[in-house]
């Protein structure tokens, strides 16, 4: 099967690099706004520089390379950017799945489009695939107006990834987690304001990539929550990586939503149910504590 895949050198895109590099089978295009520094990809691997807001060049890509599959995870993801940044965040989130939509029909390839719990309002989280959106940001609005473009626009073969903080580490990637955070606060002594009013499952990078193969492997259709399966707050969290990582939880201050000043609103209670993916897609995630094990495993690999 060929796979191509957009946000190639995100964190996702690098963790569906390194599951299909063991699928010798699978030909694999990765595609990014700027080029692959610092990934290390299989000699029978691909990277293209190409921006999905470039309809057109996009499009000739993609008809290039005929894909069977395209995993859509390029998006504009920092919420407070998109609450100050509006336009760009319409262009890239909106517009550029409109332009992959359009590439998919061109070449009858399935879609697996990644989408947000910040489509719902947080007010009765954890959420089931049928619950009614109703964001709250423009980042939130933006994901929810993309879903609707893949659902009506999309001529062939489409499935909605819907997945919640993910986590995860790869090179070249500048962006922090909870659990980075956390640990190298706490390290340099630091005491640290966690909230508690916030309920989310965090998704390991390599869940949601294994959710999004197993749809293409299946052929799935629909939405489906591809998230992971502990309930819990940031505080919690937070506490859970001090435990871990044998740190000063004296420097954790539980603190509410309200203490903080941020461009874009957050849901409160979000978080997803995950039985369909688990019944329908063979889905099975880490916890969280099984992820906090693979980081300091990768954390120590890197730092040799």
């Amino acid at each position: 099967m060929k796979i191509l895949i957009t946000g190639g050198n995100g964190l996702l895109g690098q963790k569906l690099a390194a599951n299909l590099e063991a699928k010798p089978e699978n030909q694999v295009i990765l595609t990014g706004r700027r080029a692959n520094a610092g990934m290390k990809l299989p000699a029978h691997f691909i990277f293209e520089e190409c921006d999905i807001t470039e309809g057109e060049a996009f499009l000739k890509l993609v008809v290039k390379h005929h894909p069977d599959a395209i995993i859509h995870g390029a998006a504009m993801t920092n919420v407070d950017e998109c609450e100050l940044n509006p336009v760009e965040c319409q262009a890239i989130n909106v517009e550029g799945t409109r332009n992959v939509v359009l590439a998919c029909n061109a070449v009858g390839a399935h879609l697996v489009h990644v989408s947000t719990d910040f489509i719902f309002d947080g007010e009765d989280g954890p959420y089931l695939e049928d619950a009614k959106p109703h964001p709250i940001s423009v980042y939130g609005q933006s994901k929810l107006d993309a879903e609707e473009i893949v659902q009506k626009e999309c001529k062939g073969l489409w499935a909605i990834a819907r997945t919640v903080l993910v986590y995860g580490i790869a090179p070249g990637l500048s962006r922090s987690n909870i659990i980075l955070w956390v640990k190298s606060s706490l390290e340099q002594g630091k005491k640290i304001q966690v909230v508690d009013d916030q309920f989310r499952t965090p998704t390991l990078a390599e869940d949601l990539a294994l959710g999004c193969l197993l749809m293409v492997e299946k052929k799935a259709s629909g939405i489906f929550n591809i998230s992971g399966k502990d309930f819990l707050t940031p505080y919690q969290m937070a506490n859970m990586t001090a435990d871990f990582f044998k740190l000063d939880k004296s420097l954790i201050t539980k603190a509410s939503s309200a203490t903080f000043t941020q461009p874009a609103k957050r849901p409160p209670r979000t978080g997803f149910i995950i039985s369909k993916a688990e019944n329908e897609l063979g889905y099975s995630p880490f916890s969280f504590q099984e992820g906090m094990e693979l980081l300091a495993k990768q954390m120590a690999e890197s730092e040799k």
